[in-house]
């Protein structure tokens, strides 16, 4: 049931309004000045404020405006008899969701009070949703070669300089990317990954810059490539080793013009979007043997950002394991299990050429086979090492 505080000094509209929500089985609590009412909203969590702008004490604009410096913040719909188009403006441009002049059209009210609460839902779901994202997406590990890495990641991040990420598989250079994205001015624009590995060559480029109807045979309507879909955010080129020649003189013409056209188009399309780019390719090797183009080399290589491979970092491992246990659990839906010391130690003498992929699969393995405290006879049994 959504919670609602009615802020107005007339005690008739507070009573009409309070018997009206109530009937829509809306929880309804009054304050009859504005000092009240924001000692209520501090006290409790409001979903919607109904809140009048002429009070004595403190008027509604106040109000509204110290509601909006907290962090759980309910939505406001401005009610006064003194409303003009200037009003309205004014109390939008500080937050409030909509202003109502008075005496209130009920049907009009109703549907903005419903209007308002599926607005305090969707704020509501978004913001769990990106804390989700981010603990799923979160760094772990305190050792030097990943503070090293967390480091540049803060001074890059705000800039569009783009960034070669490098390192072994495995080794989270994807995470790297999603991370450059989120702290970027540009992480509320789409965040579009494309693993040149996993598309054949001859179709890399309708992927990346789209193709128009009839381009071939297989092209029944016009399709938007990955850079028009990253146009304003961030376009992350997975695997960028393994793309075709052909494919990487297109990417560089995107990257020095910013402009694209699609396979069997004559028309060039202007994109804004920063381009991240990972290998686990020596691309210099690639370059000297004529594999890769050195002068995209070098347009993608403003920033290089090494991600250190797992044996580098042991000392993260006993990190890394908690977070998977608690990640494992929670998939499964199971109480999260512990793991012993020499279980631990164990862990953190393997070389793990398979990097943090292998370790959460072992993890994962462990916690599916093995006892509720995962032990050195689990780890001799079930993670395919000895």
């Amino acid at each position: 049931m959504a919670k609602i505080l009615i802020i107005d000094d007339e005690k008739v509209i507070r009573a009409t309004l309070k018997e009206i929500l109530e009937y829509e089985k809306y929880e309804i609590s009054e304050a009859q000045d504005g000092e009240e009412g924001w000692r209520k909203i501090q006290e409790e969590d409001f979903d919607l404020v109904l809140c009048d702008i002429k009070m004595p004490k403190m008027d509604g604009m106040e109000v509204l405006e110290k509601a909006s410096t907290l962090e759980k913040q309910p939505q406001f719909i401005m009610i006064s008899a003194h409303g003009s188009i200037e009003t309205a403006v004014e109390a939008t441009k500080k937050g409030a969701f909509d202003f109502v002049p008075k005496p209130p059209d009920l049907n009009r009210l109703l549907l903005t009070v419903r209007n308002a609460l599926d607005k305090k839902e969707l704020v509501t779901e978004t913001k769990t949703l990106k804390k989700k994202l981010s603990k799923k997406l979160d760094m772990v590990g305190e050792s030097e070669p990943i503070k090293r890495v967390k480091d540049t990641i803060e001074k890059v991040a705000p800039t569009d300089a783009r960034v070669l990420i490098t390192g072994p598989n495995g080794t989270g250079k994807e995470l790297v990317a999603h991370w450059l994205h989120q702290k970027s001015n540009r992480s509320t624009a789409p965040f579009i990954a494309v693993n040149c590995a996993a598309i054949p060559a001859e179709l890399i480029e309708s992927e990346l810059f789209g193709h128009e109807k009839g381009a071939f045979t297989s092209a029944v309507k016009q399709r938007q490539g990955k850079f028009e879909q990253a146009d304003g955010g961030t376009l992350f080129l997975d695997e960028i080793g393994d793309m075709s020649l052909s494919a990487q003189a297109k990417v560089l013409r995107a990257l020095q013009e910013h402009k694209v056209s699609r396979v069997g188009g004559d028309k060039d399309i202007k994109v804004d979007v920063r381009v991240l780019a990972a290998t686990n390719k020596d691309l210099k090797k690639e370059i000297e043997e004529g594999k890769f183009r050195e002068d995209l080399y070098h347009r993608l290589s403003v920033i290089l950002i090494q991600v250190p491979p797992l044996k580098d970092r042991q000392e993260d491992i006993p990190l890394l394991v908690d977070r998977f246990l608690e990640d494992i659990s929670k998939e499964y839906g199971t109480a999260k299990k512990e793991i012993d010391k020499n279980a631990l130690s164990k862990l953190k003498e393997y070389p793990w050429t398979g990097n943090i992929r292998e370790l959460r699969n072992v993890v994962e393995r462990l916690v599916i086979l093995g006892e509720k405290t995962i032990c050195l006879e689990d780890i001799k049994k079930y993670a395919d090492f000895q």
